[in-house]
């Protein structure tokens, strides 16, 4: 009989259910569910329908058992740093932010004013961004928002109390809250009593490849687990990669690093802006992060929208031929914070180049050698940070498969590029519930189970 595992997969801009199971030594995935349209524009805030993400992670459960799929285990990975939380009587203080919204754009310099980045940098080893759930915590402080919690539970950690009704802390997922110490993976005491956050919110931290609890709500038997909670730590757990390579997770944001056994705290780490993020099996993810396939979802949705006289609507294969047709370019910082959440991602883009007359295929050619750019920068960097020579740079992701991106990548890095796997997120979450059913099985040698699984295509 098949033995099944369901993966739930939130990004920034999607959510999908994948089903996971060996058949003929190799794994195989099913997508079962797919949802969008969860982020919510609301009297100027961005915000997340947690109503509907709860609805929708519901409905993929129950698809699965329509299907006669029935899952042994369930685990979840979503977005970093947004959160939610809850009174004293386990209901939802709302709104849940998302970490686009503006709210804590001038937080930073306050916080800063009481604990410096240096201090942060020195216990957490988190990148600097204006949307770390330190300063979106600090902003619950001031509004009062933060006196009525009694619990708090990042993304996917709410998500799976919805499922069995036990709260618990990932350690990925906090990882990127920059409120815990990168020395004992525990939540810093320290930093929360000198921002006046309070302690008792927090759960002890649990680690990636053991249980929530119980599934509760169907007619049948299965048992939520913690995956890498944070999808680029499921998506690097996938990545069959090694001391001496790079990874890039490609997707609404391009997470460009490499897997270390302990966390670099210099302070050229702390210069070049690097994080230290949690990954499974204790090692640490340090990466950059830079907004990537975002800015190319919201220039193809303004396109499809009526934008720049188009008479059809274009895929993302049209816009990466016209690019490469284009030949014409400039660089923008992609991470600059005008391509946060802008009104118009193609106008942003023009006027942060100041050419407002700027052809559309040039602007698409823009950000596909920008962002190229900035992989070269990131790898450079964590040779020199790191004091290591990188020889491999494995693409995952979905835009993985952009073989133009690619192409552009393995020309700026002089580096040996590889793409692959596709679902490298999704084979993440499953590879984790496999490691917790079956105790002898490692991450090496998941790791080669997913070299033989899936197609992983070098760059020539």
């Amino acid at each position: 009989m098949m033995t099944y595992l369901l993966a739930i997969d939130l990004g920034a801009s999607s959510g999908r259910h994948i089903l996971g199971y060996i058949e003929n030594g190799r794994i195989r995935l099913e997508e079962v569910h797919r949802f969008d349209d969860y982020l919510r524009e609301e009297n100027g805030s961005f915000i997340w329908d947690i109503e509907k993400m709860v609805s929708e992670v519901k409905a993929g459960i129950a698809k699965c058992e329509r299907l006669g799929k029935i899952p042994a285990t369930i685990a979840i990975d979503t977005w970093g740093v947004d959160y939610v939380l809850l009174d004293e009587n386990k209901q939802e203080l709302l709104p849940a932010y998302s970490y686009r919204d503006n709210r804590n754009n001038l937080i930073q310099d306050e916080v800063a004013a009481i604990i410096s980045q240096e201090e942060l940098y020195a216990k957490t080893g988190i990148q600097k961004a204006n949307y770390n759930t330190i300063y979106q915590l600090y902003c619950d402080k001031k509004s009062g928002k933060l006196d009525k919690a009694k619990y708090f539970m990042n993304m996917p950690d709410y998500l799976a109390f919805k499922l069995t009704g036990v709260i618990k802390n990932e350690y990925t997922e906090a990882s990127t809250t920059n409120l815990i110490n990168a020395q004992t993976k525990s939540w810093d005491e320290e930093i929360l009593d000198t921002l006046g956050i309070r302690k008792d919110i927090f759960s002890e931290v649990s680690l990636p490849c053991t249980e929530v609890g119980k599934l509760q709500g169907f007619d049948f038997e299965s048992t939520v687990i913690l995956a890498p909670s944070h999808d680029t730590a499921s998506a690097v757990a996938a990545c069959p990669t090694d001391e001496n390579g790079v990874y890039i997770s490609s997707g609404t944001w391009s997470l460009i690093g490499t897997e270390n056994l302990s966390p670099v705290l210099s302070e050229a780490a702390l210069k070049a802006n690097f994080t230290n993020e949690g990954g499974i099996n204790h090692r640490f993810r340090f990466l950059k992060n830079y907004m990537g396939m975002w800015l190319f979802q919201n220039i193809r949705k303004e396109i499809n929208s009526g934008a720049e006289g188009f008479s059809e609507k274009i895929s993302y294969d049209d816009m990466m031929n016209l690019a490469k047709n284009s030949g014409a370019y400039e660089y923008i910082d992609t991470n600059d914070i005008s391509f946060l959440a802008p009104s118009s991602m193609i106008n942003a883009i023009r006027a942060y180049l100041k050419n407002d007359s700027m052809p559309i295929d040039a602007v698409i050619n823009s950000v596909y050698h920008s962002l190229a750019k900035a992989y070269a920068n990131v790898v450079s960097e964590i040779e020199s940070v790191c004091k290591k020579t990188v020889d491999t740079i494995n693409i995952v992701g979905g835009g993985c498969k952009d073989k133009y991106l690619n192409q552009l990548t393995a020309e700026y890095t002089g580096k040996r590029v590889l793409a692959g796997p596709v679902e490298a997120t999704a084979t993440g979450n499953i590879i984790s519930q496999m490691m917790f059913t079956d105790k002898d099985l490692t991450l090496e040698k998941a790791r080669e189970l997913v070299k033989i699984s899936f197609d992983i295509e070098e760059i020539k």
